[in-house]
Parts: structure tokens; C-alpha cells; sequence
């Protein structure tokens, strides 16, 4: 893994996205520890699945300047902008397919920020950190049959030789990201912000409070 030496300043600035969420208590828990965005998942192939209105309840303790995101593969564009305008999201992340200008006329039509989702298999996957426009660039680990939720790293390095103003300024870094890898991650990468999910659960979309609070700990720690 590659690494850089970044400052404690850098590293203090790491924000925090919990996502597959499907319990209020759970977002409720994130936002107390200082986290930066809230997500919940609307791809049917999702074990962390959530419907709209179980969605809006889940996303109810986001308080103001807390991110409230939800996650779609390949879904339509009328389906995104109902979501979105029912469950109060503020950003939109776009997980399968999709091309640029998909992702921009997503963000035009929801007025959501719009994270687009790459996985890493090889560095031939980072070219479209480049084509896309997009507020934010989220990099999570490849498997062929699955969009999402591998609970696997990737190279690391991959990401860490991106230029750093496209790490700092938009990207989050996530799979399988958890208490005891987080800080190599973020001193590897020095990303905008992490994306944990499954690294914070005892099953899934049920996150575990007592590891939740560990994850948060170990990335104070480091700015300290």
C-alpha cells in the first residue's frame, strides 16, 4: 500500500458517510458521533434495501449540514427525482452504469449533489474519475456480480496516486473499510471523506454501536 505523509490538519479533515442505513437509532447515533452524511440504499439487490418511507424515517435525525444520500443502480430518472423530492435527500449517489451526462441531469433534476460510484479492478477503472463532472467520485472495491457492499479493499495505491486535489477535493474512499484498517486507509489515500457500511454492522443494515463509535475514535485519534 502506498503512503503519504500527510499532516494531522489533512487528516482532521476526513468526513465520515455511513452507509445502509435502515434504523433512525443508527443514523441517529452517526449524526452524534459527527458524521458528515447519512445513506440509504434503493437498489433492489441490496440486502440494506429501504422503501421510501422507511427511507424519510431513517433519514428523520439528520440534522442541518448533515448529508442525507441515496443510493441507486441504474435507476430511471423520474424514479430518482420522486425519491429524492419524498425522502428529503440531499444528495443523489449513482452506483451502476451511468453515464456523465446521466449523472449531470440527475443533479440538474434533483438539485442533489451527485456522488458517481467507480469499482476498482486495475487502474484502467480510474480513467473515469477524469470524464466524470460530478461533485464527488466514490471508489469502491469491483465484483462482477455485485454493485456495491463487497465489505473488500482494493489497492490502495490505486487511489493514492490519483492527484491530490482530486482526492481532497471530492473523493470518498470507500469497501470494506472498518475500526482497524480505517487509519491506513486514510493515511494511504488521504481522501475528502470514507464511506463505511458493512465495516460498522453485527448483521446487515444493523450497525453495531459499540464498533460505530470505535471507527470514529480511531480517525479522532488521528487528528489529534
Amino acid at each position: 500500500m502506498s503512503s503519504h505523509s500527510n499532516t494531522s490538519a489533512d487528516l482532521a479533515r476526513v468526513r465520515v458517510k455511513i452507509c445502509g442505513l435502515t434504523r433512525p437509532q443508527d443514523a441517529a447515533l452517526a449524526v452524534s458521533l459527527g458524521a458528515w452524511a447519512l445513506g440509504v440504499i434503493f437498489a433492489s439487490e441490496s440486502p440494506r434495501r429501504v422503501g421510501r418511507e422507511q427511507a424519510a424515517a431513517v433519514l428523520g435525525p439528520a440534522s442541518t449540514g448533515v448529508e442525507r444520500v441515496g443510493v441507486f443502480v441504474n435507476a430511471g430518472l423520474d424514479e430518482i427525482v420522486e425519491t429524492a423530492r419524498a425522502c428529503g435527500l440531499t444528495a443523489v449517489q449513482l452506483h451502476g452504469d451511468e453515464s456523465p451526462g446521466e449523472c449531470l441531469e440527475v443533479g440538474r433534476s434533483t438539485g442533489c449533489l451527485v456522488i458517481k460510484a467507480l469499482r476498482v479492478a486495475g487502474p484502467e477503472s480510474l480513467a473515469g474519475v477524469v470524464s466524470f463532472d460530478t461533485d464527488f467520485i466514490l471508489l469502491d472495491t469491483y465484483q462482477p456480480e455485485r454493485h456495491g457492499g463487497t465489505g473488500e479493499v482494493f489497492d490502495w495505491s490505486l487511489a493514492a496516486a490519483l492527484p491530490a486535489s482530486a482526492r481532497g477535493d471530492r473523493l470518498i474512499l470507500s469497501g470494506g473499510l472498518n475500526p482497524d484498517n480505517i487509519a491506513e486507509a486514510v493515511r494511504a489515500v488521504a481522501p475528502l471523506a470514507v464511506d463505511v457500511g458493512s465495516g460498522v454492522e453485527s448483521a446487515p443494515g444493523i450497525k453495531d454501536p459499540e464498533t460505530m463509535k470505535l471507527l470514529f475514535d480511531k480517525l479522532n485519534e488521528m487528528s489529534r
